[in-house]
């Protein structure tokens, strides 16, 4: 058989992963006794995996995830009143689907950036594309864009994104542009997108940083009344962390 020329064309038809197969069937005393559509077959799914994996590879690239978490990884014995159940149902991305949110509040340490995070890499898995930022440094980007002529086009790609995550809420009082800001991005996504938003203040709190009543209405309108809640409490889970000399990306 000429196995080099055909791993050559797979190479140049673009299909990796079938050469990759290929090579490794070919290898296999096993594969000899295949038929040439069970050899076919299983070329396929080289193919389909290598592709699936860049796919993920891209999605988690462009979220710019702050961890590198997967909620396989999740720590429920921790206490710090995780409700597994509800957790392991958003990991079914059904909340994604219907264009829900989530909010995650607690104290500092307590591992809500990482649980957000986590629920980004499910999301990147299950094909649905995330947008990592830091709400401060969001708004700060705004409100250069405003001045550049960037503004639409940045608010145009935070609105394509299918779950966008805002990391930190409060506890700053919002300035007259950030309200407005803030606002632009909700509405965009009520009913069209997902939020996921993390803060160390209570939800009942989130009206007193937006400042202005009527602004903080229409803006906590479009994210609580359909979103799923995580507060969590305890003690922060940084010091047991750094005593086992792990990473504070897997709480």
């Amino acid at each position: 058989m000429l196995v080099h020329p055909t791993i050559d064309l797979l190479y140049a038809l673009g299909l990796h992963g079938m050469a990759k197969g290929f090579k490794e069937l070919e290898q296999s005393p096993e594969a000899r006794s295949l038929e040439h559509a069970e050899w076919l077959g299983l070329l396929l799914e080289y193919e389909s995996t290598l592709r699936q994996q860049k796919r993920f590879d891209a999605r988690t690239r462009a979220a710019r995830m702050r961890y590198q978490a997967r909620l396989e990884d999740v720590d429920y014995r921790a206490p710090r009143g995780l409700d597994r159940a509800l957790f392991l149902k958003l990991a079914s991305n059904d909340w994604i689907r219907k264009h829900r949110n989530c909010l995650i509040t607690g104290k500092t340490g307590c591992g809500k950036t990482w649980l957000a995070c986590a629920l980004g890499d499910k999301a990147c898995r299950d094909n649905f594309s995330v947008l990592y930022q830091r709400l401060s440094r969001l708004l700060a980007a705004l409100a250069l864009a405003h001045g550049d002529g960037r503004y639409a086009k940045l608010l145009r790609g935070l609105a394509r994104v299918d779950v966008l995550i805002l990391d930190d809420w409060g506890p700053e009082l919002l300035t007259a542009d950030q309200r407005r800001d803030l606002l632009e991005i909700v509405e965009d996504r009520y009913s069209a997108r997902s939020l996921i938003i993390t803060s160390q203040l209570p939800i009942k709190q989130w009206y007193d940083t937006i400042g202005n009543p009527t602004l903080a209405d229409a803006i906590l309108d479009r994210i609580v009344h359909n979103a799923y809640r995580i507060e969590l409490g305890g003690e922060t889970l940084r010091p047991r962390i750094n005593d086992e000399e792990t990473t504070p990306s897997a709480p």
